[in-house]
This record gives structure tokens, C-alpha cells and sequence, in this order.
């Protein structure tokens, strides 16, 4: 495995007693082994200690403290990273058994791989969210917890802006895009995400820094982008509205359909 390069896998994580451990496994027990792991946790206070010390022998790094949000623990996992190819998955998601081993398969001379996201409720599959690359210029269309970079991007190109409290992954993907980093799609799903427990109180913050994020690395279409905020915005608060109306089918009808970012439903 020497031969194969090495992965460094991040997980950030904070009091994620409930569902660390399915995390921690699922990168440790990855089929591709050449792997460091880091683990960094913002001063938990519920458990999630111990149950990374009962891992502590297999995981490369790891250090718990507070931190200034998630771009700042994100930022301390890779100034920490000795891997060439770098991939992220939070405290309550998991990978699947053989994604790693598929990403340096299939990334060939690209600078990010990136796939499918499975998406669980109340212990379910609900859907499946298929990424686009394609479409970055429009809004966050790539999965982050499926998305593996080369550490010479994050090395010329800069890490986390600590600025942006929800919308962080895009301004790091369109930054990257907008300075042509190549971008490899795998139509497989390599990462799982609860999302029952996501609040949805930010989703307006989250199409603000969106625009702002877009104005910033395409100044010259400000106007079309102002546009795009208001359907992007009509896009969410109208499937928040038929949901409440009890017409779930329309809204997945429309997901699957006519979005961008297609959702497949199990």
C-alpha cells in the first residue's frame, strides 16, 4: 500500500456522543488502508472523548478544543493533514466501506472527486442527492461530505473564510472552480448524512452568503446572480410551503425531476 498515495480523512466533531463511533468506523474500516486520520473535536462535554480514546491506537491525530466554528475546526484538520489527497466527513456522518479506495481509483489527473450523498430520516433513507459540478456557478451543487481534494489546492488556493457561517464549502468550491481546478464526478454514493436533526433556521443566511460568495468570484453578473437569489430563494420556501400543505408528492415530484441537483428517492 506504500505504492498508493496517502488520504488524509477530517472529521470534525462536537458533543456527537450518539453517532461518532459510526464515523470512526467507517474510516477505519475503509478498504483502501493507506489512510492518516484526524479527528478534530471542539471540547465536547457529553462522552464523544471517550469514545474517540477507545479509537485512539488507530487514529493519526487528534486534539479537542474549542474553536471559533466549523470553518476554524475545519482549517485546524488540514494545516494538520500530511496526505496528497485530502477528504472531510463530519462527527454524524459516515462513509461508504469503499469510498476512498473509489475516489483514488477514479480521480485520475483531476484536483477533486466528489459523488452521491445518502440521505437518512428517523433512521430511514429518504433520498439520494446526486452531485453537479456543473452547475457551481449557480449555487452549492457538490455533496461535501463525499468530496476529496489534492492538498495542492487547499496549498495555492487557501483554506476555510472563516467569514461565512453556512455557506463556507461553496465559497471554498467556487474558489476553487473559478481558478479552474478540474472536477471528477463518481455516480456512486460514497458518504451517508442524518438529516433529520439539521436545523433549517439558516437556509436565508445560507442564500445571502450565496449571492455574496457568487458577486465575490463573478463580479461582472451581479444582476443575473441578485436574479437567481430570488428563484433560489422561491426554490426553498416553497416546498417549506406545499410540506405544511401536506403535498410531499409535488415536492418530491419537482426534486426529482426538475431540480439541478436531483434527489432520487428510495
Amino acid at each position: 500500500m506504500d505504492s498508493l498515495p496517502l488520504v488524509s480523512i477530517i472529521t470534525v466533531s462536537y458533543n456527537a456522543k450518539a453517532y461518532i463511533e459510526q464515523a470512526i468506523l467507517s474510516v477505519l474500516e475503509q478498504s483502501y488502508k493507506n489512510i492518516e486520520y484526524i479527528i478534530i473535536d471542539g471540547g465536547s462535554t457529553d462522552g464523544t472523548i471517550d469514545i474517540i480514546k477507545k479509537y485512539e491506537d488507530r487514529i493519526s491525530k487528534w486534539i479537542s478544543e474549542k474553536d471559533r466554528g466549523i470553518s476554524d475546526a475545519f482549517n485546524k484538520g488540514l494545516k494538520m493533514a500530511s496526505g496528497s489527497l485530502i477528504g472531510m466527513i463530519n462527527g454524524d456522518d459516515w462513509y461508504e466501506p469503499s469510498t476512498v479506495e473509489k475516489i483514488v481509483r477514479q480521480i485520475g489527473e483531476n484536483d477533486i472527486a466528489y459523488g452521491d450523498l445518502r440521505l437518512f430520516k428517523e433512521g430511514k433513507t429518504d433520498f439520494v442527492l446526486r452531485g453537479n459540478h456543473k452547475f457551481l456557478d449557480r449555487e452549492m451543487t457538490i455533496n461535501h461530505p463525499t468530496v476529496f481534494v489534492r492538498k495542492r489546492c487547499y496549498e495555492e488556493f487557501g483554506l476555510f473564510d472563516e467569514k461565512y457561517k453556512c455557506a463556507m464549502d461553496y465559497d471554498l468550491m467556487l474558489r476553487f472552480w473559478s481558478n479552474r481546478c478540474s472536477f471528477k464526478y463518481i455516480p456512486e454514493v460514497l458518504a451517508n448524512m442524518r438529516w433529520e436533526g439539521l436545523s433549517d433556521k439558516r437556509w436565508l443566511l445560507g442564500c445571502r452568503e450565496t449571492l455574496a460568495i457568487k458577486d465575490k468570484y463573478m463580479p461582472n453578473h451581479k444582476r443575473k446572480h441578485l436574479l437567481y437569489f430570488y428563484k433560489h430563494v422561491a426554490a426553498i420556501a416553497i416546498p417549506k410551503f406545499l410540506k405544511k400543505m401536506k403535498l410531499d408528492s409535488v415536492v418530491k415530484g419537482y426534486r426529482s425531476k426538475v431540480s439541478r441537483v436531483k434527489k432520487v428517492y428510495e
